[in-house]
């Protein structure tokens, strides 16, 4: 087997978040008398950061004091309910199930914010021993930035080289290649594969068990 690790985006990788997304932006809306914005449009505003989430969906500079409110309201409202109706994918199960059997290292390294990457990797992942979870904390860089990648690599003793990572957006395959690891890209999530081509994926699955190839 070539590669001896999987990192795995979280957000329309692992599990099917965009319903509680959309749900956490639209409350953070809400407290500016916003409308709602349509579920579809958090397809595009994941993956990049809560707080380029927050500021996209109200439109305002970065500078714009609502821009914090609206973080802390995101934030709040994702710790409680950001996991109302977020499930794995179907076949994700399955495929952690036949890499834990391999012996497979397993990584999560998402942009969502860390108290909640951590939060849903113990609710809806919790009975496969992923060796490393890692979200966005204040002060360090979001994806696609390799340091988390890289930082991950370092901790579990693997170079980057023997690790595939595995991701629904340009962003995951822009880390994967700054970090020179294998970029996977999955179509089942938030984004298409003109855009993960675009972003330089080595390779496109439709379906989490065809990772399995990938592995050799």
């Amino acid at each position: 087997m070539s590669f001896r690790g999987v990192i795995f985006d979280l957000d329309g990788t692992l599990a099917d978040t965009l319903a509680d997304i959309a749900a956490c932006g639209n409350h953070a809306l809400a407290a500016f008398d916003r409308p709602p914005l349509p579920r579809d449009r958090y397809r595009y505003l994941a993956g990049q950061g809560a707080r380029y989430l927050v500021r996209e969906a109200l439109g305002a500079p970065d500078d714009d004091p609502r821009v914090e409110r609206g973080l802390a309201l995101f934030r709040a409202y994702q710790l409680e309910h950001g996991m109302d109706l977020t499930r794995p994918y179907p076949g994700v199960p399955e495929l952690l199930d036949e890499l834990v059997r391999r012996g497979v290292r397993l990584a999560v390294l998402s942009n969502k914010p860390h108290a909640a990457t951590v939060a849903m990797i113990a609710a809806r992942f919790a009975r496969w021993p992923f060796d490393a979870v890692r979200g966005h904390r204040e002060g360090e860089p979001l994806k696609p930035d390799p340091a988390g990648a890289l930082a991950i690599a370092r901790e579990l003793g693997l170079s980057p080289s023997a690790w595939l990572f595995v991701g629904d957006t340009r962003v995951d395959m822009l880390t994967a290649r700054a970090a020179g690891m294998r970029a996977i890209g999955a179509l089942w999530g938030f984004r298409d594969a003109e855009e993960l081509r675009a972003a330089g994926a080595d390779a496109l699955i439709a379906a989490p068990g065809e990772l399995l190839r990938e592995l050799e």
